[in-house]
């Protein structure tokens, strides 16, 4: 089997140098500092450092075991738990989820971690630790079944069709190849992203309407910047960058925010319950769009 360059690359959110405040979910909040300095306390935000702490120590395994720090092979990230559409679709589908913990190289890893850690400290007071970590899994998840979907569908039917210039343009934007790696947390990244400018359009929350809109506004910048980045780039030889993983978790994590909204402001006990209800119900979906894919070959 042969494999192409690994993937993946983010940059970090856009914040114009202005450090990120939190988003309380409940008034007790409003009196905590901002997400920056209490980010430093990792008892205030253990589903961030939780998260950080399983990348980071994947990472250092790899090194620790061999594998080169700034160029590992494919076959390296394939042992470690990277994506193949091959091998997920002959039982290992255990692949959707380690390859969000894998990283091809350090500049990978130390990007990637740059936007989590970010996005999570902003993420985290609205979530909760648990829902900061459900999203991560089920987003990176969501975005691996994408470019899984777009792997088996243009190898079974090719970049010709009755859509003609359209799908040739999909291709193109979004086809890796049968045989690809992919890794990275980047689909979970953006997908966290993506609920977070959901969460963030709830007038209730008791911030100011102004800090809302520069939150808001700065999450959508970063998530606009990547994808043009993303899409960019595979016009190039430079670099091959997950757009599927991208656009999987960023649609992902909109799709997660839209029912957590109306329970934001009623009450921790309701909120929390919206969550374990919203959370089961997109596993379920992703349980059933991968049994459509493996029906596809």
């Amino acid at each position: 089997m042969s494999f192409p360059t690994p993937e993946g690359e983010v940059l970090p959110p856009h914040t114009d140098g202005i450090p990120a405040q939190p988003i309380p979910d409940y008034e007790r909040e409003a009196s905590r500092p901002n997400s920056r300095e209490r980010g430093w306390n990792i008892l205030a935000t253990p589903g961030t450092y939780i998260l950080l702490g399983i990348n980071i120590t994947v990472f250092c395994y790899m090194i620790f075991r061999g594998v080169s720090p700034s160029s590992p092979t494919p076959y390296q990230l394939l042992y470690f738990g990277a994506t193949s559409p091959e091998l997920i679709l002959h039982g290992q589908w255990y692949r959707l989820l380690t390859a969000t913990f894998v990283h091809v190289g350090l500049l990978h890893i130390a990007t990637n971690m740059w936007c989590l850690w970010n996005l999570g400290l902003l993420g985290e007071p609205l979530l909760g630790p648990f829902g900061l970590i459900a999203v991560y899994v089920i987003t990176g998840v969501a975005g691996n079944l994408l470019g899984l979907f777009t792997s088996v569908f243009f190898h079974e039917y090719g970049s010709s069709g009755a859509a003609g210039g359209l799908l040739n343009l999909l291709y193109k934007l979004l086809y890796s190849g049968y045989d690809s790696v992919g890794a990275g947390a980047s689909g979970a990244v953006f997908g966290i992203a993506g609920i977070l400018i959901v969460l963030l359009s709830n007038k209730k929350l008791p911030i100011p309407a102004f800090e809302l809109n520069r939150l808001r506004r700065s999450v959508i910048q970063f998530a606009i910047l990547n994808l043009i980045i993303g899409l960019g780039a595979n016009f190039t030889s430079i670099v091959r960058i997950d757009n599927h993983a991208h656009i999987g978790g960023f649609l992902t994590g909109l799709a997660l925010g839209v029912p957590l909204v109306p329970r934001m402001t009623s009450g921790r006990t309701r909120y929390l319950a919206r969550q374990k209800l919203t959370f089961a119900a997109a596993t379920f979906a992703l349980i059933l769009f991968a049994y459509f894919i493996a029906k596809l070959r």
